[in-house]
C-alpha cells in the first residue's frame, strides 16, 4: 500500500470508528436537539469514512465495505482516542472536540497537498469538521462554565482523554499540534477548565495495536455483514 493509501486508511478508520461511537448516542442524548445533532455528526463522519476508505481500498482491490466489515481489529489504523467508550456526555464531547479540531486542521493541510484525489476529499470534509469542532466547543464551554457538577465532569473528561491526544500527531501530522493546542487551550480557558500536563501518551492504534474496546465495537458493527456475507437489499 502506498503512503497516500495508508494515510487515507488512517483517516477513514478515524472517521468510521468515530461515527460508530457517536451513533451509540441515538435516543440517549441529554436532549432531543442534541440527539439529532450527534446523529448528523455521525453521518458526516461516515460520509468522510466512505470516501477515504474507497480511495484506500482501490490500491488493494477492496471495497469500502470490505475494509469496514471484513477486517479484524489488528488491521484497523484508527487512533486509540476514537475507539474509547463514550463514557458520560462530557467524555463524548471531549473526544469530539479533540478529534474534530485535529480533523479540520488535517483536512485543511491535505486540501492543499499534491494528491488531487485526497485533496478533493479533504476539501469536502473540512467544512463539516469545522462545524463539529464548533459544536463540541460550545458544549465544552457550557459544561465547563456551568454548574459545579458539570464543571467537575468536563474537567474529569479532559484529564482522562488528554493522554490519547498525543497519538494524533505522530508522523507527518506533528506540525499540527501547535495550532491544535492553541485552539484547544482557547476553548478550555473559556470553559474555565485546566489543560492537563503532558505525560503518559498511549500509542499503537496507527500500527494495529488497539484496546479491547475496539474489538467489542467491531463485533457489534460487523455482525450483520459477517452473518450474511454477500447479502443485498
Amino acid at each position: 500500500m502506498s503512503d497516500t493509501a495508508a494515510l487515507a486508511l488512517q483517516l477513514g478508520d478515524d472517521a468510521l470508528i468515530a461515527a460508530q461511537r457517536l451513533a451509540e448516542w441515538c435516543s440517549r442524548a441529554p436532549e432531543m436537539e442534541e440527539d439529532i445533532a450527534l446523529a448528523n455528526i455521525a453521518l458526516d463522519q461516515l460520509g468522510a469514512a466512505r470516501l477515504f476508505l474507497t480511495y484506500a481500498g482501490e490500491a488493494a482491490n477492496r471495497t469500502e465495505d470490505d475494509l469496514a466489515y471484513l477486517r479484524d481489529d489488528r488491521e484497523f489504523r484508527n487512533a486509540l482516542l476514537v475507539e474509547l467508550d463514550n463514557g458520560d456526555f462530557a467524555v463524548t464531547i471531549g473526544k469530539l472536540l479533540f478529534l474534530a479540531v485535529f480533523q479540520r486542521l488535517r483536512y485543511e493541510s491535505l486540501a492543499k497537498g499534491p494528491d488531487r484525489r485526497l485533496a478533493e476529499i479533504a476539501a469536502k470534509a473540512r467544512t463539516e469538521s469545522a462545524y463539529h469542532a464548533e459544536h463540541a466547543a460550545l458544549w465544552t464551554v457550557r459544561l465547563g462554565d456551568g454548574t459545579d457538577e458539570s464543571h467537575r465532569r468536563m474537567q474529569a473528561a479532559v484529564d482522562a482523554l488528554w493522554p490519547y491526544t498525543h497519538e494524533l500527531f505522530e508522523g507527518d501530522a506533528a506540525d499540527l499540534r501547535r495550532p491544535w493546542l492553541a485552539e484547544i487551550e482557547r476553548t478550555l480557558g473559556e470553559a474555565t477548565l485546566t489543560r492537563p500536563a503532558d505525560g503518559w501518551a498511549p500509542s499503537g492504534g496507527r500500527v494495529g495495536v488497539h484496546t479491547e474496546e475496539l474489538s467489542k465495537l467491531l463485533a457489534e458493527m460487523q455482525v450483520l455483514h459477517r452473518a450474511h456475507p454477500g447479502a443485498t437489499w
